[in-house]
């Protein structure tokens, strides 16, 4: 057996390989370090400002604030548009000790529905704990009460308030006034189209008709912005810094609420429109067109059922049919085609025809009809309008022919928008031969021009339009623009202090006056319509017997469906839809007017202009001549019924 060897330990050797792994080590580390102290000094120095930025922004948020938007007044100071706070139930699920009891035990108190209890749980699900989440909308003023008292037993649950539009008089000013509704995916797309989406970052409603939309840029105002500090979970630590949104301006209108209220009382359970203008200023006193429907359902959200009904009524609440329906005008437009035959030099004053109660073409069977079977006699111009006479303008407009009547008729505005300042407006129809042809790709006949002389056939106008003539022809030509904001001629503006322009459309031109060759034109049509309302025996004496204001006016009744030359009309015996509308225009004093009015009444039961729209135009005009009690609150406004108006026993036109 071979003897074991002794191995000896190289201490020097072992020494050495730990001194170089010590170095090794040590070089990383000083290495490691080194990179370690150069990225601090880059984060903190080369980088300082970008990471403290970024820093800032997580920890410092910019929050916007909406403004309040702008009130609406009529023109004697009646608040027409206001905010009012609507109460809202919330919760901070974080600070109720047991959710489900709590709400139940609210829920019970309130009167609360099982549906919403289970909208909020939903809600919460898919909102952090700090959130508040909503529980109930539009409390009423005694649940607000009631939660008030009994707060103290539901830590997390308080009540938010936040302002909405309100419309104090309901339907009486929607088609006016328009309303405002939640924003939607269309809106946004054009307010980012605008460059505005930024200033909507807090709001939740924006106009959708009328003066809300029209106006929106004004009665919006500028959004605000709260800077808050939070936490790493999003939670509001402190405000550090807040600018104040400013509100929008507050606007003033020319409509009276009064000759609105007058309005909508005198065409109850009938279909039609109303408007009434100052032809010194084209401001617009009155508009209403009914029926109507309460904007304030659209503020929160209407209802499914709500909108279904609105649309599907046969009355058509949704038109506005003061700017939005096309009615035929009837004798309404007689005046202005009287107009056109003095200027035309086709008739004089003294130019008269026998009327035996028909007018026919020569070579045709068919014979045009008056409203009196038996005819007018000998006629001149005064008495034609007077007696509203058919033969006597369809023997004018023989005469004239279609062209020289529907070029004179464009200089009245006829088939042109107005300009009003609200959306929507029609352009009615003025038909020519051109017309005719891009319509129907048919010639003109002769006869359609003896039609269009009593106002019937393809001519259309709105309540408006016909508004707008009549002020044209008061004013002896000078036109005027409608507007519903309050301005005067040079379409300034003041409201609070404030002057600001009226918005006025791009390539806006003031209308050109309508210049006729002999002056005294105006006068001749003028003073026959005076006699209209003021001559014994014409057509709309009855109606204004006994006024204490000088009024002047023209009838008017538009025969809607077509009767056969062997037929005669009867209100009895033709359905609804088919049966004549009654028209009439207005204005009064007669030597300075301050007031003009149309009213087209749809489809009435008995007679014409004269029984069924003249007492509406004589209702509106008693209010504005009459005393009045201006107050600034709805519920206490006082306003005066004309006293019952004698009919005519036997309709005229």
């Amino acid at each position: 057996m071979s003897p074991r060897r002794i191995v000896i330990r190289n201490r020097s050797a072992e020494a050495n390989l730990f001194a170089r792994r010590t170095f090794i080590a040590f070089v990383g580390v000083v290495l490691v370090l080194l990179i370690l102290f150069a990225n601090i000094y880059n984060l903190q120095v080369e980088s300082f400002e970008k990471y403290q930025t970024r820093s800032n922004s997580n920890r410092i948020k910019l929050l916007p604030v909406a403004p309040n938007r702008g009130l609406i007044y009529d023109r004697n100071g009646v608040l027409l548009a206001d905010n009012k706070p609507v109460y809202s139930l919330e919760v901070i699920a974080e600070d109720v000790d047991d959710i489900k009891a709590s709400i139940a035990q609210v829920s019970l108190l309130l009167n609360i529905s099982a549906d919403r209890q289970t909208k909020f749980f939903k809600s919460m699900k898919r909102k952090r704990r700090f959130k508040p989440v909503e529980l109930h909308s539009r409390l009423s003023d005694q649940q607000v009460a009631l939660f008030s008292v009994n707060q103290h037993k539901y830590p997390g649950i308080f009540v938010n308030a936040r302002l909405k539009r309100y419309y104090p008089f309901a339907d009486l000013t929607t088609h006016t006034l328009g309303y405002v509704a939640r924003i939607n995916r269309k809106d946004l797309n054009k307010l980012e189209q605008s460059g505005q989406s930024e200033n909507y970052a807090a709001t939740y409603a924006i106009g959708r008709l009328g003066i809300e939309r029209y106006y929106e840029n004004m009665l919006h105002g500028t959004i605000g912005h709260q800077e808050v500090e939070v936490n790493n979970q999003g939670r509001v630590i402190r405000t550090l810094n807040y600018t104040p949104p400013i509100p929008g301006k507050d606007l003033t209108l020319t409509l009276d609420i009064e000759l609105q209220m007058i309005a909508k009382r005198a065409l109850s359970g009938k279909r039609g429109a109303v408007v009434a203008m100052d032809p010194r200023t084209g401001g617009i006193l009155a508009m209403y067109s009914n029926p109507s429907y309460d904007g304030n359902l659209f503020v929160h959200g209407i209802s499914t059922k709500n909108y279904k009904k609105l649309l599907e009524s046969k009355d058509l609440p949704l038109i506005n049919r003061s700017v939005q329906s096309g009615y035929p005008p009837a004798s309404t437009v007689k005046p202005f085609l009287a107009l056109t035959g003095l200027e035309e030099n086709v008739i004089t004053p003294s130019t008269t025809i026998n009327d035996p109660g028909w007018y026919q073409l020569a070579g045709l069977p068919n014979k045009y009809r008056d409203w009196k079977p038996w005819g007018h006699g000998i006629v001149n111009l005064s008495k034609a309008i007077e007696q509203s006479c058919n033969i006597y303008f369809y023997d004018l407009a023989f005469k004239l022919g279609i062209t020289k009547i529907s070029n004179m008729m464009q200089r009245f505005g006829f088939g042109e928008r107005t300009g009003l300042d609200i959306h929507g407006e029609s352009k009615g129809i003025m038909p020519s031969v051109a017309w005719k042809r891009a319509r129907y790709n048919q010639p003109w006949y002769t006869g359609e021009t003896l039609s269009v002389g009593i106002g019937q056939s393809f001519w259309t106008v709105t309540p408006l339009q016909l508004t707008q003539a009549l002020t044209t022809l008061v004013n002896h030509g000078e036109r005027k623009i409608p507007h519903l904001l309050k301005a005067n001629t040079e379409l300034i503006i003041e409201s609070n202090g404030n002057t600001y322009h009226q918005i006025i459309p791009a390539n806006y031109e003031p209308p050109a006056p309508l210049v006729l060759k002999q002056e005294k034109n105006w006068d001749l049509v003028l003073n026959a319509m005076h006699n209209t309302v003021q001559k014994f025996g014409a057509t709309a004496y009855k109606p204004f017997k006994g006024t204490t204001y000088d009024a002047s006016g023209k009838t008017g009744s538009a025969q809607v469906a077509r009767i056969k030359q062997d037929e005669k009309y009867d209100a009895k015996t033709t359905s609804e839809n088919k049966r004549d509308n009654a028209m009439f225009i207005a204005f009064a004093p007669f030597d300075n007017p301050e007031i003009v009015i149309a009213v087209a009444i749809e489809n009435v039961a008995k007679g014409g202009g004269a029984t069924n729209a003249a007492p509406v135009a004589r209702q509106i005009m008693d209010q504005y001549f009459g005393d009045r009690v201006i107050t600034s609150q709805a519920s206490t406004m006082t306003y005066q019924i004309p006293a019952a108006i004698a009919m005519l026993p036997q309709e005229a036109d």
